[in-house]
């Protein structure tokens, strides 16, 4: 499993590095400021594999534009990044990112809990066009948790599945355990309700793999 430090300001990239993070996600839609202009200042104080992220209003961020607007912004970087989110609105934007050589995060963030038949399909769905599949739910219940550690097992191929909310943010800590490749964490600031700091999964990481 890897800490990806959810930052919405790069010049924090480099206490995630000395933190424990492993890749940091520089979540374009939460800062002010030219796109090119924050991965480079990114790139002049850290080392780490990066993710650019544009996430949607519509899947809990801050960008309220269409594909169009999405692929203006992300354009200048794409070559500068390693791995570039595309939520699967904006399946058609994939294109430019594989033409450069960058690889992407295909995600789909959903308010609710879905079946396990709909999950397998929507990771078909997310496969492909995406090197990662990001499938992070909204579970109800305990049932729920249990549904989505059981998809997250029975999935071979790379796979990062987590949840929204802070009612069963446990299950941030356990999805690793069973194949989710990826913990996004905060630095003092959250992107997204329920997450744990860098600091804090780092010592609960060691607790849990020894």
């Amino acid at each position: 499993m890897k800490i990806v430090a959810a930052l919405t300001d790069p010049l924090q990239a480099s206490r995630a590095q000395e933190q424990g993070a492993d890749m940091i996600e520089l979540r374009l839609d939460l800062m002010e400021g030219n796109a090119k202009k924050l991965v480079q200042q990114y790139k002049k104080i850290c080392s780490l594999p990066v993710i650019a992220t544009l996430r949607s209003a519509r899947e809990g961020g801050q960008f309220f534009g269409d594909g169009r607007e999405w692929e203006k912004k992300i354009r200048p970087i794409i070559s500068l990044v390693d791995y570039v989110d595309v939520e699967q609105q904006f399946v058609k934007n994939a294109i430019c990112v594989k033409e450069a050589g960058t690889k992407i995060i295909a995600s789909h963030h959903a308010p609710i809990m879905m079946p396990l038949h709909v999950l397998f399909v929507l990771e078909r769905e997310l496969r492909a066009y995406g090197d990662i599949v990001k499938i992070i739910v909204t579970p109800s219940n305990a049932d729920d948790v249990i549904e989505l550690i059981a998809f997250t097992h029975a999935v071979k191929q790379p796979i990062c599945c987590g949840v929204m909310g802070s009612e069963f943010r446990y299950a941030r800590a356990v999805l690793p355990l069973f194949g989710s490749e990826l913990v996004y964490c905060h630095m003092g600031k959250t992107t997204a309700e329920g997450q744990y700091s860098v600091e804090e999964f780092f010592a609960l990481r060691k607790l849990l793999l020894g």
